[in-house]
């Protein structure tokens, strides 16, 4: 019979992997942005929230603080590096007023969670009360990274569109709740079941909207490219039209002035 321990370290592995493809998954969408060099109408929030997400994770899973949780730390460091490059890529490509609100937001959270971390190892002198105190910050910003993409939702509601709600965000962060709500129940752990259930059901609702508002974005997207069309033909036509014009004028002129001279002469 397999041990809960290791049934745990298992799916604590396959939750590292999901996980991994959770914060590999706005690929695309940076792709997409360093080809138009624009953030378009994409939002900081998601990027920003993980990577508080990540930091008070690391934190809650090193040995001084939470002993035995080595697979959260792993892939929570590793989400740290990776939301940082996104964060970098979108302040590169936004205006001056996006760039100003996410260097404020990353500063914030960089002060707190160097607080938090200092609080914590000098004030809180055993591993449960050091838990105790990480782990309910983790539960709060777990929940805010998960809920991030409600104002995303907001918009495909409003908009009837899922064009800028990527899906393979909202598959990952379905999955990545699911395999870690299962990983906390195994050896129950309040700190990771809370956040990761909730983020299960968040996950959940992203990806019924998408398949409610696919059919109309897809509708929506061909209707916009055949606007682009027929304005570029209306663009060509105009052109001919002018090319017409001028052609048209030229002889015009050529014959008018011969006329000019012979009248001068007499």
């Amino acid at each position: 019979m397999v041990s809960a321990d290791a049934a745990r370290t298992v799916v604590g592995i396959i939750g590292n992997i999901i996980s991994l493809f959770l914060f590999l998954s706005p690929v695309p969408t940076f792709i997409r942005i360093l080809k138009k060099r624009s953030v378009e109408q994409y939002s900081p929030a998601p990027y920003l929230a993980t990577l508080i997400n990540c930091m008070v994770w690391t934190l809650y899973g090193l040995p001084m603080v939470h002993p035995g949780s080595i697979l959260v730390v792993t892939i929570n460091g590793s989400g740290t590096a990776i939301e940082c490059v996104y964060i970098i890529l979108f302040f590169i490509f936004s205006d001056k007023k996006k760039r100003l609100k996410v260097s404020l937001v990353v500063l914030f959270e960089i002060v707190f969670v160097g607080c938090l971390s200092l609080l914590v190892l000098t004030l809180a002198h055993t591993h449960k009360k050091r838990s105790l105190v990480v782990g309910m910050v983790c539960i709060l910003f777990n929940i805010m990274m998960y809920a991030s993409p409600l104002a995303v939702m907001k918009l495909v509601i409003t908009t009837k569109s899922v064009e800028y709600m990527p899906f393979f965000l909202s598959l990952a962060s379905f999955a990545n709740g699911l395999a870690w709500t299962a990983y906390a129940l195994i050896r129950f752990d309040l700190f990771i079941t809370v956040p990761n259930g909730l983020g299960t059901l968040f996950g959940l609702a992203q990806l019924l909207l998408y398949a409610a508002y696919y059919k109309s974005t897809k509708r929506q997207m061909e209707a916009r490219k055949t606007k682009e069309v027929d304005f570029s033909e209306i663009i060509v036509a105009g052109d001919q039209q002018v090319s017409k014009k001028t052609a048209a004028a030229a002889p015009t002129q050529i014959k008018s002035g011969p006329t000019t001279h012979e009248n001068h002469g007499t």
